[in-house]
């Protein structure tokens, strides 16, 4: 759930626990994380929090749901969305563990099930997460043309339309993948309509749902880094350049 769904959820619980709010005991010394967790499941049902950490504040809690992140106080008697800062540095502190959170090891990825496109010597690695019908997608293959010495592994994602799963399969099971994605990709050149056993769709899915994948295009790069959208040219240039 995203944190418009958790501030839904509180939205929705306000009316039978606001008043216990304010004639709230004060907090505990040092609750365990594991009871924080409890009382956040418990003020709102449905929710599933996948983890809680300490905040730099005293007294605050992080609550993590999906990859979004809210602030709790040990009781759970109070919530707060929004950007953490440190004001001694001016650093976004949410910003950077949301940053931190999203980051997925590039060798634990299943390439067997991406189309594999190499361009030089192939040094350097990028996957990303791509519908066939998201235009940015082809902005980036655009901008991906003139960067040489790359492997991209393109992990085709169909949630955009309802034939991004045929154009997803009809690629994946042409003699030639690789070709024919940068045929539809790049000068739109439409897949042939072909069939295969090991068409990966539904298992790219749900990669793409364990991994809290959004939207299209989703870049990895080999340090683990994420960056959503169509980086242009020269920002993908300096990035693959700080990773030789």
């Amino acid at each position: 759930m995203r944190v418009s769904g958790v501030i839904a959820a509180v939205a929705l619980g306000l009316s039978s626990w606001w008043g216990a709010a304010a004639v709230a005991q004060g907090t505990p010394a040092s609750p365990t994380l594991d009871a924080v967790k409890t009382a956040f499941e418990a003020r709102f049902d449905g929710v599933e929090v996948a983890a809680v950490r300490r905040a730099p504040l005293d007294g605050l809690y992080e609550i993590q749901v999906d990859m979004d992140l809210v602030y709790v106080d040990a009781n759970v008697n109070y919530v707060l969305q929004g950007a953490l800062i440190d004001a001694k540095t001016r650093t976004d502190l949410t910003a950077a563990r949301i940053q931190k959170l999203s980051e997925v090891p590039f060798d634990s990825l299943p390439i067997e099930l991406a189309v594999k496109t190499v361009k030089g010597n192939g040094s350097r690695k990028l996957a990303v997460f791509e519908d066939p019908n998201c235009i940015y997608c082809k902005q980036l293959h655009a901008n991906l043309k003139d960067i040489d010495n790359v492997t991209v592994y393109s992990f085709l994602y169909p949630i955009l339309s309802p034939d991004s799963a045929t154009k997803a399969r009809n690629v994946w099971c042409a003699s030639d993948p690789a070709a024919v994605w940068a045929g539809w990709m790049l000068d739109g050149k439409e897949p042939a309509e072909a069939r295969c056993d090991d068409d990966p769709v539904e298992q790219v899915l749900a990669l793409g749902r364990q991994l809290t994948v959004r939207g299209t295009p989703a870049i990895l790069f080999a340090d683990g880094s994420r960056v959503s959208g169509a980086l242009p040219t020269d920002q993908l240039r300096l990035k693959l350049d700080s990773l030789d």
